[in-house]
């Protein structure tokens, strides 16, 4: 039988799983089960013991929260080859990886205690530090000029059915007229002004392009949803967390993501501007394609299914689908 994860599991039951694999101590003893925070694509749970505590995180066949989409179990195996591939550079920014269960889509990391995700700055009462707006550009700007062999770019996970995936939610359902998602519901007014964008076959046929360079495989690891909710603020320190969807593609795509979602915080631009200056491009970075990616982020969070806590006006998300749309087109 296959091991499910599940937080109502009882206790003995997470222990003899984890007996079996040779994870516990000899006589560490499981205390608690809880969720350390909201995750979308996986199953993940805090074990404490006796001795200390640890993440156990477990794909499924599907996205956890919205169990009626079907996702690769690879990922896991993705997230766990980075971690490998990236321990000498990044392991002060990232959990330590502990085990690997491959047969049960298992990964156990360190906890890196109780902390939240950057997704509180969305709200407008909320601001994010500049010193953590610089360190989440250089901590992407170490990765992207990380060098690695051709050995390790060609045995890791391209990791594609998880890219096609991420494509339909990027490039596809934000921009049908009809996803079944009424935009009214998240404010009043939206629909309407997302039909502007979902009948554009201008920007339609940009994004197809864009898409196609999504797909593309590159040179630079990337993390791959470089975005607030896979940023962590625990014990006063900035960590990065949840690399699942990561292959070796496009530096552009993160950083464009990135800087989408500043923009989406109302960070100012003079921020952007100073940490976009701590970037180090790697060679034949094209900043018209980052741009184009920003734009993309923007669009699909605003009009799209993967909906974010912004606490925006009808206006202001007007203001920003229009500047999106330029970064799109303009290029």
């Amino acid at each position: 039988m296959p091991f499910l994860l599940d937080l109502n599991l009882p206790l003995e039951t997470i222990k003899t799983y984890l007996k079996n694999q040779e994870w516990l101590n000899v006589n560490e003893e499981i205390i608690h089960l809880e969720k350390p925070g909201e995750g979308n694509m996986n199953v993940v749970v805090r074990i404490k013991t006796s001795e200390r505590s640890f993440i156990l995180k477990q794909s499924r066949p599907f996205v956890q929260k919205y169990q009626q989409i079907a996702a690769p179990l690879e990922r896991i195996v993705t997230e766990h080859q980075f971690y490998l591939l990236t321990k000498d550079f990044l392991q002060s920014k990232m959990p330590q990886l502990l085990h690997f269960d491959k047969n049960n889509h298992v990964l156990m990391l360190e906890d890196l205690g109780e902390g939240s995700d950057y997704t509180y700055i969305y709200q407008k009462k909320n601001q994010i530090q500049e010193s953590e707006v610089f360190e989440a550009i250089q901590t992407i700007s170490k990765l992207h000029n990380s060098v690695f062999s051709e050995v390790q770019k060609v045995t890791f996970p391209d990791n594609l059915a998880l890219r096609k995936l991420n494509y339909e939610h990027l490039f596809v359902y934000p921009f049908m007229i009809e996803n079944g998602f009424n935009l009214d519901t998240i404010q009043d007014g939206l629909q309407a002004v997302a039909m502007l964008y979902k009948t554009d076959e201008t920007l339609k046929l940009k994004l197809e392009t864009l898409g196609n360079q999504y797909l593309s495989i590159g040179k630079t690891l990337i993390h791959g949803d470089y975005y607030p909710g896979s940023w962590l603020q625990t014990k006063g320190n900035f960590k990065v967390i949840d690399p699942e969807f990561s292959f070796f593609g496009l530096a552009e795509y993160d950083l464009g993501v990135m800087i989408a979602h500043l923009k989406m915080a109302q960070i100012g631009e003079d921020l952007i501007e100073k940490a976009l200056e701590k970037y180090q491009k790697p060679l034949n970075f094209n900043e018209n394609l980052m741009q184009q990616f920003t734009g993309m982020e923007i669009l699909r969070r605003i009009i799209g299914l993967a909906q974010l806590p912004l606490e925006l006006t009808l206006q202001e998300r007007k203001d920003l689908l229009i500047e999106a749309k330029q970064l799109v087109e303009n290029h």
